[in-house]
């Protein structure tokens, strides 16, 4: 397949909290794990759908066959793009509305009968018996694995599901297909091209699919107990290709506490790649390998000499150990060279610490202190190979819980004094000074770093529930801005007033309509109150005095008076500061020619200290990196790479409607950066942002080490 790097799912947005956000984050990884499988499938789909279509054409009997197949490979071509993203789309609105199932939410391909309904065309008949067809062979291949699947979702939404329910399941898979196919102006003959090719490059790999979010279940602690599916029988595609995924590292494994079966299978994709560590002597050499203990002792001699992280590019393990088997050689007369299981270790190890140090999500300055442990690593998984297939093996979880705790980390000056750095520095020394073969070491570590890691992300927790509650505050401070400068606007634009008048209203007014909004709200006593008095202070300055109103205005005015003076009190106005007011008040209800003020027609609207954004990006909906950025969870982590050419790393702690303002918060929970959805879109498009991968470093390491093994090992 194809490894086209993350999956971007294009889905529609929408300006209410996404169903997502109540999906658990484990289930969050299931669905982008899948997707990105199930999308490197449909691409090799169509990369082979052409040739198919090609051959079937030059095989064409007549010139309307011919024209039929040709017409539909260009139909494919146009179309392409539209059908991956339709596909993708509601296999992210199923796992959106997973929690809903068993409700009528979602649809499935219902299970067809041979014997046609009324009404029921040739070419729907021929689909419907193909699909059933297609269908039951994936439930008697990997039944069993997606029944494992379907029962840990239950479990795990609290909603027993049925198989027809689960996004994964082949069922809902093949109803995404057909949807997606719907906009393909093709016969029925090339529709079934379609489905047959779906199940071979698609649904053949269902073992995978289902095994690889089981075991992503099973390490969060979802019904570890069930049982792993055995291994499915040879004929589908990955099978014919590879071991079977079931077996693979980090896939359940009910009586393989050691890990020897599982890395027995991996040991299989591992010989594309012996013959890495040899020492280099004449070829009439006669071989012998060394036992394991002494590789150990070698090892260990290395792990002495690891050199400190600012010279680590320079150390090659493979490398390192070449020489000392030349030397040992040379010493003894021997071409001696490690043994196959050992040597494939090795690899491994090497391997996952080369996609580690590649590794976006782990800062750049923390790449070569975690590089420092591959020598510990390596001792670990050549002492035990559950290693590869526990989650919960300690030496796996430190190495996790390193990287998770230095994701977060940003760039700084002198970063070699961070306490994060130091402590992270600290386990790494400790290891390579103390670990000799005592796997206790781990345990002991792990906890001391998980206890260290469990205190700042309380206090980290702890700030940041102050930045999003400030953030709240500042929302509804503005919000309550906006609401006062919208009721002054509509009383005072188009009217012309005393300039006293209007600027008491603008400046003081409105500060004491805002205190009464923001404590009491829009429905109080007060907020009523400061309307009546802005009215009725308004309807006073406006009248003639040869007015019937105008010759009963003295009666209201200790009234009005007293409002004002009360509602300047309530917002701590200074009563000095004021005084002219009332005085030139005073004047102009009493229609004193001398002290009359200037009138003034308000023409501007006012605006109360509002925050002016920067104006938002004129994207369409459906642009893919508007998408994107509408997409992202909260929680999730990602990196700016800014003009100074250093880089922000941060995480979404809110979305603050209705502006749709993005809020982020550094490892500390403290507010760094405000974003737009456009404005992120733009940086997407730009590539100056990136979303960082979460998952489990050691995982995503190994899946993307075997998906590598697996490609050199088809290329012979």
């Amino acid at each position: 397949m194809h490894n086209d790097g993350k999956v971007v799912p294009i889905n529609k947005a929408h300006a209410t909290p996404s169903p997502l956000a109540r999906l658990p984050v484990v289930l969050l990884q299931v669905r982008d794990k899948a997707a990105q499988q199930l999308q490197q499938g449909l691409q090799e789909l169509f990369d082979n759908a052409d040739d198919t279509l090609f051959e079937m054409a030059d095989k064409a009997r007549n010139n309307v066959d011919h024209h039929i197949f040709f017409e539909a490979m260009r139909d494919l071509r146009l179309k392409r793009k539209n059908f991956e993203r339709v596909f993708m789309e509601r296999l992210f609105e199923a796992f959106a509305h997973l929690g809903d199932a068993g409700r009528g939410a979602l649809k499935w391909v219902p299970v067809m009968s041979y014997d046609a309904a009324p009404g029921t065309s040739r070419d729907q008949l021929e689909k419907a018996v193909a699909l059933e067809a297609m269908l039951g062979r994936v439930h008697h291949r990997d039944g069993l694995a997606l029944g494992q699947l379907t029962a840990r979702l239950s479990a795990l939404l609290g909603n027993r599901l049925d198989d027809r329910e689960n996004p994964l399941g082949p069922a809902l898979l093949c109803e995404f297909f057909l949807r997606a196919g719907r906009s393909l102006g093709v016969e029925i003959r090339v529709k079934l091209i379609m489905l047959k090719l779906f199940e071979k490059y698609v649904l053949s790999d269902a073992d995978q699919l289902y095994g690889e979010a089981n075991q992503l279940l099973v390490a969060t602690g979802v019904l570890p107990e069930l049982k792993a599916a055995p291994s499915r029988r040879p004929g589908g595609r990955a099978a014919r290709e590879q071991p079977s995924p079931d077996a693979q590292p980090g896939a359940e494994q009910p009586v393989d506490d050691s890990g020897q079966q599982a890395f027995a299978v991996l040991q299989e994709l591992l010989k594309a790649v012996r013959g890495s560590v040899a020492p280099t002597l004449e070829a009439s050499a006669e071989p012998q390998p060394i036992a394991t203990r002494d590789l150990l002792r070698l090892l260990s001699h290395l792990q002495q000499y690891v050199p400190e992280p600012e010279l680590e590019d320079d150390f090659d393990l493979r490398n390192q150990l070449e020489q000392l088997l030349t030397r040992v050689s040379v010493k003894s007369g021997k071409s001696r060279v490690v043994e196959d299981a050992d040597e494939d270790v090795i690899n491994l190890v090497a391997l996952l610490f080369e996609f580690i140090l590649n590794d976006r999500t782990v800062p750049d300055a923390f790449k070569a202190l975690i590089g420092r442990l591959q020598i510990p690593m390596l001792k670990v998984a050549v002492l035990d190979k559950s290693f590869f297939t526990r989650a919960n093996h300690p030496a796996r979880r430190l190495l996790n819980e390193v990287a998770a705790a230095a994701m977060g980390w940003s760039p700084c000056d002198d970063y070699q004094r961070d306490h994060l750095y130091l402590r992270i520095e600290q386990v790494v020394q400790r290891l390579l000074n103390d670990y000799v073969e005592d796997p206790a070491i781990f345990s002991g570590l792990l906890t001391e770093f998980s206890a260290f890691t469990a205190d700042e992300r309380h206090r980290s927790e702890l700030l940041e529930q102050h930045t999003r509650e400030a953030e709240e505050a500042r929302v509804r401070t503005e919000a309550a801005r906006q609401r006062v400068a919208d009721v002054l606007n509509r009383r005072l634009l188009g009217k012309v007033l005393p300039r006293t008048v209007v600027q008491f209203l603008q400046q003081a007014w409105s500060q004491v309509l805002l205190l009464a909004s923001l404590k009491h709200g829009e429905q109080s006593v007060q907020w009523q109150a400061g309307l009546r008095t802005l009215d009725e202070l308004i309807w006073s300055v406006s009248l003639q005095q040869d007015t019937e109103a105008g010759r009963h205005l003295l009666e209201q005015l200790p009234g009005l008076l007293k409002a004002l003076r009360d509602g300047l009190t309530s917002a701590a106005f200074d009563p000095f500061s004021t005084r002219d007011f009332f005085v030139r008040l005073q004047a102009l209800h009493r229609q004193a020619t001398d002290d009359l003020d200037e009138l003034i027609e308000v023409s501007e609207p006012f605006v109360l200290g509002a925050v002016s954004h920067e104006p938002d990006e004129d994207l369409p909906d459906n642009d893919p990196d508007l998408l994107q950025a509408r997409q992202l969870r909260m929680g999730q982590w990602v990196e700016f790479q800014r003009e100074t050419a250093s880089s922000l790393r941060c995480k979404l702690t809110m979305i603050m409607a209705p502006a749709n303002r993005y809020i982020f918060v550094s490892r500390t929970g403290l507010k760094v950066l405000e974003q737009s959805a456009g404005q992120l879109a733009v940086a997407f498009k730009a590539g100056t942002l990136h979303r960082l991968d979460d998952g489990p470093l050691f995982e995503r390491a190994l899946a993307a080490v075997v998906g590598k093994l697996r490609q050199l090992n088809r290329g012979k």
